[in-house]
């Protein structure tokens, strides 16, 4: 069975740091490309970071790189998101997602067969 949980999320002040952890189980990292998303308040959702399948390397979108790193670590089955220099506008709920399309150009969207984790709160205030 596919599960993603993922955790770390907290109050955090402006131009803090925070790292995202998605614990995954019931497949191999190897097989599916695996993102993040988050979801402001009153905002639809938008891709955050991904990693390919095909290549295992990182993707974001434009408006996503620079602040942003996703990576793994294969022995713990885990995802990892770091973001750097908070701003307000980076409160949300994080969540990552499996079997998710990743292209080499940024863009990242769930599939009919993602599988979710509940999500993380971010609250970037002073």
């Amino acid at each position: 069975q596919v599960k993603l949980v993922e955790s770390g999320g907290g109050l955090v002040q402006p131009g803090g740091s925070v790292r995202l952890s998605c614990a995954t189980s019931g497949f191999s990292l190897d097989d599916y490309a695996i993102g993040w998303f988050r979801q402001a308040p009153g905002k639809e959702r938008e891709g955050v970071a991904c990693l390919s399948s095909a290549d295992g390397r990182p993707y974001y979108p434009d408006s996503m790189k620079g602040r942003f790193t996703i990576s793994r670590d294969n022995a713990k089955n885990t995802v990892y998101l770091q973001i750097d220099n908070l701003v307000p506008e980076d409160t949300g709920v994080y969540s990552c997602a499996h079997d998710i399309y990743c292209s080499t150009y940024g863009v990242l969207r769930p599939a009919g067969s993602s599988v979710w984790g509940q999500g993380t709160q971010v609250t970037v205030s002073s």
